[in-house]
């Protein structure tokens, strides 16, 4: 671990609200992920950018009767207030349309032509008589031709995660019609002549997830092929020296990566160059875009001769389903984020989207039963009873003061080596990035605590009860700063009721394997710190869900 980071999410599309499925395997890591690494002491920046370009977002403007910098000028500040209401604390959440993007876009295409890794080349592309424009992407679905799986993107097989050379029994999008084949120009990048390179770039990167790696490296072993970066549409960035082309987007989009930290950076008076290149660098991403950030992504800044550093870390985890469907705006089978912080709290839906996702690209299931279930017995019955039963003893019996310790028998020396070396079992599955594996680890903790307490009786006044809720005042201490990057809200809340000054949020990771809590110590006022989930609200959402669809 580096003393310095930068954290990096897939970029949101500016073409419609982000729901649950988007803060699953992408961003709600990453800011765990950030705010730990800062209780580490590590200089971490997490940075990201809506994504602007591309025709969807062209044809969904013109429809809406809005130009298409209007249009995702309100995307990108919607995207942001949900992102925030739900805690993502992002230090820039830029844009890929911004003049820094555009003009790094533009310098990096220059660099890779001066290189010899970009050529022109007459391309006959599909076109659609009916709508009077070229298809490039998502306007052309059909079957891919290497898993034969149907209604896939001509730029992006869903099933399989490969892109398609060119896409089998293909059908217009918009109108659903058969296109006709059109001549035009594009340039292409040179992704054959980087296979050695990338395979030795997968060899010596030992963060990456080796399953991923490992089909990724069959990928190039098969054989990869030179990848088309130009569009004939107007609204993206524009290619220098072409008349009404831009550059895909996925050419432009995960430079913004670069640019966008670079603003940030330079802002701040800190050479953002040598920041980036001295930092720990994470993408975090889900697994349908493997292809562009394992193979174009790192093939684009070896051609620039690694100006930029390659991520030391992807981490890559499956979908979210929703009650074991697949999520579908089109279907209306989604829940929006800003729909959901209407229901509950922002710091259930955090807890429960980590306790539930592990460190792989295995697909997960939000479902409403579930969701009720893990918050009632494992947020509230295990942890928020500990904090409760502990604080509200202590307020009850002691007037909230700590009392002075007393000898100690077996549980009491267990119960503080269980603290003194809790930092440690955490950080090791934190750095690992297991998130969900670091939660059930403190949920481990709270529940040894619960059964130590309820051993040592201190309710009778007997012997040994002075050390019970000195250790255990200290037990609380340590949840409070152990669960600041999961859940930060309730964090702050427990810091508060122990009577501590400042913020959790301030306290080093390490510190909470320390019995900083000493006897005097008054405490603020407990309260319990969550309420329930009813079985008969769940019953509502559940019907809610079946009807949208």
């Amino acid at each position: 671990m580096r003393d310095k980071a930068i954290i990096t999410s897939a970029l949101p599309y500016s073409n419609g609200e982000i729901h649950l499925g988007h803060v699953a395997s992408t961003y709600l890591p990453a800011d765990v992920t950030t705010r730990f690494l800062r209780q580490k002491g590590v200089e971490a920046y997490y940075i990201c950018a809506s994504d602007d370009y591309g025709t969807p977002i062209l044809i969904q403007s013109e429809k809406e009767g809005k130009s298409p910098e209007e249009y995702v000028a309100y995307w990108n500040k919607r995207d942001f207030e949900d992102f925030s209401a739900f805690n993502i604390a992002f230090d820039l959440f830029y844009k890929t349309s911004s003049k820094e993007n555009i003009a790094f876009v533009q310098s990096v295409f220059k660099k890779l032509q001066d290189a010899g890794h970009i050529y022109e080349s007459e391309i006959i592309q599909f076109y659609c008589n009916n709508d009077k424009k070229f298809l490039p992407d998502r306007y052309v679905i059909g079957t891919c031709p290497y898993c034969k799986a149907e209604d896939q993107y001509s730029d992006l097989c869903e099933k399989c995660g490969r892109v398609p050379e060119e896409i089998e029994n293909p059908h217009c999008s918009i109108c659903g019609q058969t296109p006709v084949k059109e001549k035009t120009k594009h340039y292409f990048f040179k992704l054959k002549n980087f296979s050695e390179q990338l395979n030795k770039y997968l060899d010596n990167a030992p963060y990456l997830q080796k399953d991923v790696k490992k089909y990724v490296q069959n990928w190039i072993k098969s054989g990869l092929i030179d990848w088309d970066i130009t569009r004939d549409i107007s609204w993206g960035v524009p290619i220098p020296g072409s008349q009404g082309q831009v550059f895909y987007g996925w050419f432009d989009n995960h430079l913004a990566y670069i640019s966008s930290a670079l603003k940030f950076l330079n802002d701040k008076g800190i050479d953002g160059k040598e920041f980036w290149n001295s930092a720990d660098v994470y993408h975090f991403i889900g697994k349908d875009i493997v292809y562009h950030h394992y193979l174009f992504l790192p093939a684009m800044r070896i051609g620039i001769g690694e100006e930029y550093k390659l991520p030391d870390y992807i981490p890559t985890r499956g979908h979210l389903t929703l009650q074991s469907k697949k999520i579908s705006k089109s279907r209306n089978w989604y829940i929006g984020l800003k729909e959901f912080l209407k229901y509950y709290p922002t710091d259930y839906l955090r807890f429960y989207l980590i306790v539930i996702n592990p460190y792989s690209q295995d697909d997960i299931n939000f479902d409403w039963d579930e969701f009720a279930t893990k918050i009632n017995s494992e947020l509230i019955g295990n942890l928020g009873n500990f904090v409760n039963r502990a604080l509200g003893f202590t307020k009850k019996s002691f007037g909230g003061k700590i009392p002075t310790v007393e000898e100690t028998d077996q549980l009491d020396k267990d119960a503080q080596e269980k603290i003194q070396n809790f930092s440690q079992e955490v950080s090791i599955l934190m750095e690992q990035n297991h998130l969900d594996r670091a939660l059930k680890k403190i949920l481990e903790f709270s529940a040894h605590f619960n059964q130590y307490f309820q051993h040592k009786e201190p309710w009778k006044n007997g012997k040994g009860t002075n050390t019970c809720v000195y250790l255990s005042a200290n037990a609380v201490r340590s949840i409070a700063i152990a669960l600041y990057p999961f859940i930060p809200e309730s964090a702050q809340k427990i810091w508060i009721q122990l009577g501590m000054e400042g913020n959790v949020s301030e306290q080093s990771w390490d510190s909470m394997s320390k019995l900083s809590i000493k006897d005097g110590h008054t405490l603020g006022i407990p309260s319990p710190l969550f309420v329930k989930v009813e079985e008969s609200d769940i019953e509502k959402h559940k019907k809610k869900l079946g009807n949208k669809n």
